[in-house]
């Protein structure tokens, strides 16, 4: 069949994510100090990792809840510190908004929008994300035709429902779709398991960690679509 859609990850996939959370936790960290003190001033980075796991670990239904996530753990924080309901619902919310204003920040990678355009010209683009970034919000978003973040699906990859919502949004069958992504569980092993061809973005040079390889392998877009030509003619 004729490939004519690729979807993407995004996170450190179609940019470097680091700089963008990291902006983005101090955003946060400076609405907590300023409107909310004593909520985090007494955490360093370790006590807080801490805090955020125990989080984590009483509230499993968040798991593919990156953003709920988040705001549970902003609203603990607060609660923790003395604070009553209603502020630590209202603080947790615009503490987060702070962060994610930042979050989305994200610089694209250098050849990243070029590409995108030679694509969208002759595929139907998407975006599958187990984060909280909306492609929508970037320089990308003009050349994507649908978006999935796991936490509107309720399963994040591998798991199968995030593809599936792909398959059945762009009306292919899976030898139809390329997805792209530098997660070699999340992204390769789990499109390749619903019967996508897969292509691995390995910008940071990693070696592959082992099992069946993705069908292809980039370290830069710009070798995307010579990429997926070679899965044409494959």
């Amino acid at each position: 069949m004729t490939i004519a859609v690729i979807t993407f990850d995004l996170d450190n996939t179609l940019w470097d994510v680091e700089p963008a959370l990291l902006r983005a936790e101090q955003a946060q960290q400076e609405w907590l100090l300023q409107h909310r003190p004593g909520s985090i001033d007494a955490y360093d980075h370790d006590a807080l990792w801490e805090f955020k796991k125990s989080v984590w670990q009483r509230h499993p239904h968040l798991a593919h809840h990156v953003s709920q996530m988040r705001i549970q753990m902003l609203y603990e924080l607060q609660i923790a510190a003395g604070f009553d309901e209603k502020q630590a619902h209202g603080g947790a919310r615009l503490a987060f908004d702070a962060f994610l204003a930042e979050r989305h920040k994200v610089v694209l990678y250098e050849e990243a929008l070029e590409v995108l355009q030679v694509l969208a010209q002759h595929y139907t683009l998407g975006a599958l994300t187990n984060g909280n970034a909306d492609i929508y919000k970037t320089d990308a978003g003009e050349y994507f035709d649908f978006a999935f973040l796991a936490e509107d699906i309720g399963a994040s990859k591998p798991r199968p429902d995030m593809f599936h919502a792909a398959l059945e949004r762009a009306g292919v069958g899976p030898q139809q779709i390329v997805h792209v992504g530098d997660d070699p569980e999340h992204d390769i092993r789990g499109a390749r398991d619903v019967g996508m061809h897969t292509v691995w973005m390995n910008a940071r040079g990693q070696a592959w960690p082992g099992g069946e390889r993705a069908d292809q392998e980039i370290d830069n877009l710009r070798q995307l679509p010579q990429a997926i030509a070679s899965l044409h003619t494959a």
